[in-house]
């Protein structure tokens, strides 16, 4: 079994009244399932260097990366191969144009926590959230 490392990142920003909102992507993948910008390891590097640039490549955005906190799931793929995914937090401090990598990304969007965690697609993110949420409300 091949084990497949991914990194990537919460990305989150508050809005006028200091609320959190998270952005989420739709994959352009069957079944268009909605998460979090991540993606392979590319070569030697480093988890924190895959976030950054996989936030880059899908949304445009170049955020700097809280590594004081991560969460980390792995689950089995329909392939027979095992993932390991990390996530960091990145807030967006200013208003940003997002500008999707269509070829992987079909669309995106700013959600609540509720809305968020309705909208994600997998249990294994939805519980990454839940941690995520956790940390930047006790943060806070």
């Amino acid at each position: 079994m091949a084990i497949e490392v991914t990194a990537g990142a919460v990305v989150y920003r508050r809005n006028d009244t200091g609320d959190i909102e998270y952005l989420l992507l739709q994959s352009q993948n069957k079944g268009h399932f909605w998460g979090f910008p991540k993606g392979h390891v590319e070569g030697s590097e480093t988890l924190l260097e895959t976030a950054q640039r996989e936030i880059k490549e899908e949304t445009q955005l170049v955020l700097p990366i809280d590594t004081s906190f991560h969460v980390y799931t792995e689950y089995d793929l329909p392939n027979g191969n095992r993932k390991q995914m990390t996530l960091y937090t990145a807030e967006l401090n200013q208003s940003e144009d997002i500008q999707l990598q269509v070829e992987e990304i079909k669309n995106c969007g700013w959600f609540t926590y509720a809305d968020a965690r309705e909208r994600l697609t997998y249990d294994n993110l939805k519980e990454l959230l839940d941690q995520v949420n956790t940390y930047l409300v006790n943060k806070a």
